[in-house]
């Protein structure tokens, strides 16, 4: 099992950036892959970001690419999600996520908001 704690959300100007992380416990998160989803009020959770668990491959949501950089440090036991010139429609609460095995776990969720 391993447990994941988001922070790093806060309000931001469009235009601004922001940087996510997601601290995750456990002796065996190195072989974790690991993605960002977000979820707005009244809205479906999606898809933003994903890394590969060597960190040499990453996926992104077309909105987001070359803007977000998601990033790995395995030492630390910490996923990144670097997002530039962040819009309105960025608002949204960011969830960790983290999976082996076909098994999933979830952090509780930063929330990023950005004002116009």
């Amino acid at each position: 099992q391993v447990q994941l704690v988001e922070s790093g959300g806060g309000l931001v100007q469009a235009g601004g950036s922001l940087r996510l992380s997601c601290a995750a416990s456990g002796r065996t998160f190195s072989r974790y892959s690991v993605g960002w989803f977000r979820q707005a009020p009244g809205k479906d959770r999606e898809f933003v970001a994903a890394i590969s668990v060597s960190g040499s491959s990453t996926y992104y949501l077309d909105s987001v690419e070359g803007r977000f950089t998601i990033s790995r440090d395995n030492a630390e036991n910490t996923v990144y999600l670097e997002m530039n010139s962040l819009k309105p429609e960025d608002t949204a609460v960011y969830y960790c996520n983290g999976a082996i095995n076909g098994v999933d776990y979830w952090g509780k969720g930063t929330l990023v908001t950005v004002s116009s």
